[in-house]
């Protein structure tokens, strides 16, 4: 394997990194509001998003709450999409099983590839979601946080509609 084309033509370098404190505040909030600890609500740090990096990869964490939730099996056509468990543990679907992911574990999906992850542990979990490249993935994420929030329920022909306007094909 080589190394791709050049992206970057200029002879010296440019001051043109972007730094995120860790402590920076979430940039999107998922399910209603509440007090009760054991209900926290879906917190989604948008580190890196296709915009900001010149579309090379959009990079997100994802603080889950304790209740149950998550992504069923579905595939992208544009995009591939890594989970890296960092807190709790997640369940996977690597297209053939559903896996318990502890911290430090990894699963990449190609374009095409069935995915998933759910957390049912009861417990906050949080993990890394990288796509390549980086695909507009905020305006579904704010779709799903406002649908969440609310407790709007589309129907069916408006799910449908909105995982296909964003590279998302349920199986």
């Amino acid at each position: 394997m080589s190394y791709p084309q050049p992206r970057y033509l200029g002879e010296k370098g440019e001051v043109s990194s972007r730094f995120r404190p860790a402590g920076a505040p979430a940039d999107l909030v998922m399910g209603p509001e509440t007090d009760d600890p054991a209900q926290r609500r879906t917190h989604v740090h948008h580190l890196g998003t296709g915009a900001t990096t010149g579309g090379a990869f959009g990079l997100y964490r994802w603080e889950m709450g304790p209740r149950p939730g998550g992504a069923g099996a579905h595939f992208h056509r544009t995009m591939t999409e890594s989970f890296y468990v960092l807190d709790g543990t997640v369940r996977l679907f690597n297209g053939d099983r559903w896996i318990d992911g502890n911290p430090g574990d990894f699963l990449f999906v190609p374009e095409g590839g069935i995915h998933g992850f759910r957390n049912e542990s009861g417990a906050p979990a949080t993990m890394l979601i990288l796509f390549t490249p980086g695909a507009p993935r905020e305006g579904y994420f704010e779709e799903l946080a406002e649908i969440a929030t609310t407790g709007r329920q589309p129907t069916e022909e408006e799910w449908t509609e909105l995982f296909l306007r964003h590279d998302q094909f349920m199986v």
